[in-house]
């Protein structure tokens, strides 16, 4: 389980060539995610999602407020955390030198997985994420979907128990958006825990089983899909939001 408790994070930035000022990215953010369960961290561009997932990750640290997986926190137990992890950003680079098997090959390496093991770990991965006919060819020459999926293919090596997913399938096409939400399903019914933020609401209405509603760094609403729309009288999470938010002029 991952527990998120009073989470804050603040920054300084600039407000004229004199003066600076301080604001919160994330203010007071808390939560809790179960085994077998996806929890869709939800709100616009700029509402706090990616920076309350790179401190639930280990890459930054937060100002204040606590992070534990199964009662471990990072302070006393940050190495074994990071093993069980597979984090994925939207902006994350790779090697595009190497072909993709090279990349994973790379990868489980650097996780420690024994070689009798890796080339049966990487066919698996291949399998699932169906890169049987891109697998040698160099990550430079993929398209935008194929080389998303290398991306979170080389999460996988580990066989992590958490995954922090950060708009996993922005760019990409209908059907290569489709194997990763289903590949995601798929590691929930095995148990695993996983945090999944988006921007797009109706894909969170399809695999989340509760959502955290985030603007402007502050949880404004959480529950079952379900729940969200009875409690907001409306028909989609997208339309719930811009109900809590008093209307979409305010998104920004």
């Amino acid at each position: 389980m991952i527990k998120v408790e009073n989470i804050t994070k603040k920054f300084v930035r600039n407000k004229s060539k004199k003066e600076k000022e301080e604001f919160y990215a994330d203010k007071d953010i808390t939560f809790e995610a179960k085994e077998g369960e996806i929890i869709g961290i939800l709100g616009p561009n700029g509402a706090g999602k990616t920076t309350l997932l790179r401190m639930i990750a280990g890459i930054l640290e937060p100002t204040a407020g606590k992070i534990t997986f199964d009662k471990m926190d990072y302070k006393n137990n940050e190495i074994e955390i990071k093993q069980k992890i597979a984090y994925l950003s939207g902006n994350t680079k790779i090697y595009d030198t190497l072909s993709t098997y090279e990349l994973l090959k790379m990868c489980c390496d650097i996780y420690g997985v024994p070689k009798n093991e890796s080339g049966k770990r990487i066919k698996e991965i291949t399998s699932v994420l169906k890169m049987e006919q891109f697998l040698y060819n160099k990550i430079a020459n993929l398209s935008t979907g194929q080389t998303q999926k290398v991306n979170l293919a080389r999460c996988l090596v580990n066989n992590p128990q958490y995954y922090i997913l950060d708009e996993a399938t922005t760019g990409l096409d209908i059907i290569s958006s489709q194997i990763i939400l289903n590949f995601i399903k798929d590691e929930r019914e095995k148990g695993k825990t996983i945090l999944y933020s988006t921007h797009y609401m109706e894909e969170a209405e399809n695999i989340c089983d509760r959502v955290i509603m985030i603007n402007k760094g502050e949880i404004i609403k959480t529950g079952t899909p379900d729940k969200i729309k009875q409690d907001t009288n409306t028909t989609n999470l997208r339309y719930a939001f811009f109900a809590m938010i008093g209307g979409v002029l305010n998104e920004e």
